[in-house]
Order: structure tokens, then C-alpha cells, then sequence
């Protein structure tokens, strides 16, 4: 079969594949606030390909004006896995403020989502005035405490055509963190009558200390484009255009006396707490690697403002925690910053164990108050793992065999004569054998349990460096706990690979530690050990 053939059996396939999937029709906007006269952008995305036609947009004509629709095709990608879209970009400025509602638009047999819109009444009687080109920049508030947020939003408004050259500085200040929220929005307001372009810049800005603090102006540079010519017919070149805002002041509050001096400062609209497992069980058992990840959300604070949540230290449960991942999200309000911190839990024994509390203070800094998110104490059910279980030897005892009570003296004379006889022809035998006779060791022996845990150790193989370990302590006269409860350095080097087998770090994992431990045991303790267990015999394994 040759490649042109085959190319085309593959996109017959795809294209009977794609009525299978199940068409969507998903609605977003740039923005749900905005003041009277401005634009915003709707986008619909469809992932239908085969709809060769547009959504109905007559339904907007009664709570907005369409002044622009634009369709863009995305085509299927192999190397980034994604499928073949379909985005209209339609421009819509809203007939009235208030509460407006984009409805639901219809393509083939999908469905958008309505959104509703918050449109402000603003105060175009100061902006009329003004240049065709001017700037202009408020903050959220006036008044802030110390590290909490406060929106920086600033704003170019032109009447005339501008170059794609324009820049606006981002605001210095020397006393505060600034972080840009989400990128720049180009946008259309009509004052007056008079349609303008709007750029616009949000930050969120953090003052670093209490007191007055100013915001410097914003230098706007941009070049205007002269639509004149020349006499001789060329074009003229475009004017350069530099114009700042005005400085803002900013009233910066410290921490409130109701402040708890322990606790870290956390400023912010609103904080949640949550967690999540996994696996999800109510129950588990020793040995078992349950991960746990709790979720610290903060609207209005930068992730990195985020202090660390409690550990889990309880007795009877080994932590292994994971690298905190951080994540900032830019929404209309501000900054919503979030911390997740994961760490694999591991039982160490059976029973139930509490988890403490979690408790995180925070100050509202919209009602003003101290608030606490918290998370109830937990209790986890650990019960015994029977593959971690050592096996040891269960003697045997033979219950004695019913006897009948008619001839107990006959049957008592012939057990007594039997054993007589047994016992003199092993008596006989056993004056032609050695003293003490060698016994044939069942099993491997262990030097060569040994040498596989060396092996093990130096190839740092985690997995069987564990099971060379567990088959070595079955035939030593202790467990593995309590050789490492009397030897520090087997017990570091034991954690150290417990850590690497319940972590995502296991490959780096080195053995060299674990073998010198078990190496290094003391020859003293272990003579001493066997002496005391088995009456005075000398060690296994004599140095």
C-alpha cells in the first residue's frame, strides 16, 4: 500500500470518528465587569469541524450592539495533542448599565452557556474634556493594610490611530511588590459619542510598610499615525507621543492590636483550607503509602506570601513530604494565590491514629476582623499487613489420641516396651557416629542472603534491596526492628530507604549507607544476643 493511500484511509477514518464525539459549543468573555459605553470581547469555540456555519447571534441584538465578528480556524496538532477547533471573536457593547445577560447561542444541536455581565455607570463628563489621547489610573482603594492587595488599574484611551509601537511603563515603587495581573486588554469606549480604543494594564500592588505611600505616574510612549501626505505624494512620518499619569497616594494601615504576635500576617478577602487523599479509604494497613495533600487558597494574596502548613509528626506514621507547588491566578477582584503541599504518609503500626487539626489565621480584610480556616482532626484505621507479618515456626503438639478405657494396661505395657526397644536400637547405632553430627541448613544460608543485599545496596535498587533485607531477618534470632532500635545508624539507613520506596525521589536512592550499616552491627551485641536466647551457643556468624 503506498503513503498517498494510506494518508487517505487515515483522514476517512478520522472523519468518520469525528460525529461520534459529542459537539460542543463553549462561550467565554474578557471580562464581566466593565463601565458604560466599553466593549467586550465574546469568544465561541466549537470543536464540531464539520459545521460549516455560524452561531445565531440574533438573540444578542436586544441587550447588545454586534460591532465585529471575527472566525478563526485551529487545526488538529499531533506534536501538541490537540484537536481541531473552530473560535468566533464577536465585539458586543452593551445597550444599558446594570445587570446584562449574554444569552445562550445555538450551533447545529450545541448550546453555549449564558453569562451574565456587570456594566458600571461611569463618569464621562471628566473624560470628555480631554485630550484625543490621555491616560488615566485608580486604585481599588484608598485605604490598605500592610502586605494586603490593592488593583492598580490603568488606562489609554485614544480617539485616534496609534502605532503598534506603544508602551506603558509598569510602576516602580520602591516600598511595595508589583505584579502584573494577566496581560494587557484592548478594548473600545464610546464617550460621548465618540468611539476610543482603550488599553488597559491591571496591577496588584503590596505595600511592604505602614505609613503614606504614593504611586509614581506612568509614562505612556506611543506614535501617532498621521493620515496626511506630503506634496509629493509620500507619506508624512507619525508624531511621537509621551504622556504620564498623575501620582496616586495610598493610605498603608500596620497589622491590627488584635493580631495574634505568633502567627504569620496574612491579609486577604477570603482563605480556604481544604484536603484530599489519595487512595480514598477509610481503612488501611501497615505499610501503605497514603498521600495526602492539603490546599491553602488566599483571594488577594500572592502564593508566595503563603506561609507553610502544619506537619503531620504523629507517632506511629513516617512522613515523606514533596516540594510545595505554588500557583498564582489573576480574576477580576485581584490575585487569588494558592499552595499545595503533598506528602505520602506511611503506617508504622497498627491501630487508630489522630491526625491533629489543621488551623490557619487570617485577617478579613473586607469586614475587618480575625478569621479562622481549619480542617478537623482525622483518625486513621490502620490494621496489620499479613505480608509484613514474619513468619515464624509453630510447634506442632499432637493431641493425645483418645484411648479407650477398657484395656488401659495392656496398651500402657505395649507403648512402654515399643519406645524400650526404639530407644536401644538408636543407642546401638549411635556409638558407630560422631559425637555431634552436622546439621544441613535448609534454605539459603546467610552469607549468601548477605551477598544478595550487597548486590542489591550496590546496584541501589530500592525493591530488592527491601526483599534481600526481609529474607536475611527472618533467619536471624531478632527482628529487623529490633536490631535497629539498638543500632542508630541500621535504623537512619533503614528510614532513608523507606523514604526512597514511598517517594517519587527513589531513583536517586544510594545503598552504600545501608550495607556499612548492616556491616557494622556490633559483633557484641549479637554474641551477647545469642547467648542469652539459646543458652550459652556461641554466634551465628563468628568474625
Amino acid at each position: 500500500m503506498s503513503r498517498v493511500s494510506a494518508f487517505f484511509i487515515c483522514c476517512l477514518l478520522a472523519l468518520l470518528a469525528l460525529p461520534s464525539q459529542a459537539s460542543t459549543l463553549v462561550a467565554s468573555v474578557d471580562r464581566t465587569r466593565l463601565g458604560a459605553g466599553e466593549t467586550v470581547e465574546l469568544t465561541l469555540q466549537s470543536n464540531d469541524v464539520t459545521q460549516f456555519g455560524k452561531p445565531d447571534l440574533s438573540t444578542l441584538e436586544a441587550e447588545f450592539e454586534v460591532r465585529d465578528t471575527r472566525q478563526v480556524n485551529r487545526p488538529a496538532s499531533l506534536e501538541t495533542d490537540t484537536s481541531a477547533a473552530t473560535r468566533w471573536l464577536i465585539t458586543l457593547l452593551p445597550r444599558h448599565t446594570g445587570t446584562v445577560v449574554i444569552p445562550a447561542l445555538q450551533l447545529g444541536d450545541a448550546h453555549s452557556e449564558a453569562i451574565t455581565l456587570q456594566v458600571l455607570v461611569g463618569d464621562d463628563g471628566a473624560l470628555a474634556s480631554l485630550k484625543p489621547v490621555f491616560i488615566d489610573a485608580n486604585l481599588d482603594t484608598d485605604r490598605v493594610y500592610v502586605q494586603a492587595q490593592a488593583v492598580l488599574t490603568v488606562r489609554v484611551y485614544h480617539s485616534v490611530a496609534l502605532y503598534d509601537d506603544s508602551r506603558l511603563s509598569p510602576p516602580q515603587i520602591t516600598d511595595a511588590k508589583v505584579e502584573q495581573l494577566g496581560d494587557v486588554r484592548t478594548y473600545e469606549k464610546i464617550i460621548n459619542g465618540v468611539r476610543h480604543g482603550v488599553i488597559e494594564m491591571r496591577f496588584a500592588i503590596y505595600p511592604q510598610r505602614s505609613g503614606q505611600l504614593t504611586i509614581p505616574a506612568l509614562v505612556f510612549n506611543a506614535t501617532l499615525v498621521d493620515t496626511t501626505h506630503n506634496s509629493d505624494g509620500t507619506s508624512r512620518p507619525g508624531e511621537l507621543l509621551r504622556i504620564t499619569s498623575a501620582q496616586i497616594p495610598l493610605d498603608v494601615r500596620p497589622r491590627p492590636d488584635a493580631w495574634p504576635a505568633d502567627a504569620p500576617w496574612l491579609p486577604a478577602r477570603s482563605v480556604t483550607l481544604s484536603e484530599s487523599w489519595n487512595p480514598e479509604t477509610a481503612q488501611s494497613q501497615v505499610g501503605d503509602s497514603l498521600t495526602r495533600t492539603l490546599t491553602l487558597k488566599a483571594d488577594g494574596l500572592s502564593s508566595a506570601q503563603l506561609p507553610p502548613l502544619p506537619a503531620t509528626n504523629v507517632n506511629g506514621l513516617r512522613r515523606y513530604p514533596d516540594q510545595p507547588q505554588l500557583n498564582n491566578q489573576p480574576g477580576e477582584q485581584g490575585l487569588v494565590g494558592s499552595r499545595d503541599e503533598r506528602e505520602a504518609l506511611v503506617p508504622a503500626r497498627s491501630g487508630n491514629i489522630e491526625l491533629p487539626p489543621v488551623d490557619v489565621v487570617w485577617w478579613n480584610t473586607r469586614e475587618d476582623h480575625l478569621e479562622h480556616s481549619n480542617l478537623p482532626a482525622r483518625t486513621l484505621r490502620v490494621v496489620d499487613n499479613p505480608t509484613l507479618a514474619v513468619e515464624t515456626p509453630v510447634a506442632d503438639h499432637a493431641a493425645p489420641a483418645d484411648n479407650p478405657a477398657l484395656w488401659p494396661w495392656k496398651v500402657a505395657t505395649v507403648l512402654f516396651a515399643f519406645t524400650t526397644l526404639l530407644g536401644f536400637i538408636l543407642w546401638w547405632r549411635a556409638r558407630s557416629q560422631p559425637a555431634v553430627q552436622r546439621s544441613v541448613q535448609a534454605g539459603p544460608s546467610p552469607r549468601s542472603l548477605l551477598d544478595d543485599i550487597k548486590r542489591a545496596c550496590q546496584a541501589n535498587d530500592t525493591y530488592a534491596t527491601r526483599q534481600a533485607i526481609d529474607a536475611w531477618a527472618r533467619q536471624q534470632p531478632e527482628t529487623l526492628a529490633d536490631m535497629a532500635a539498638r543500632f542508630v545508624p541500621l535504623s537512619d539507613a533503614l528510614d532513608g530507604l523507606n523514604g526512597a520506596l514511598y517517594s517519587e525521589a527513589g531513583q536517586y536512592w544510594q545503598g552504600g549507607d545501608l550495607w556499612r550499616a548492616i556491616n557494622a552491627i556490633p559483633a557484641v551485641d549479637r554474641a551477647a544476643l545469642h547467648v542469652g536466647d539459646n543458652g550459652g551457643l556461641p554466634p551465628l556468624y563468628p568474625k
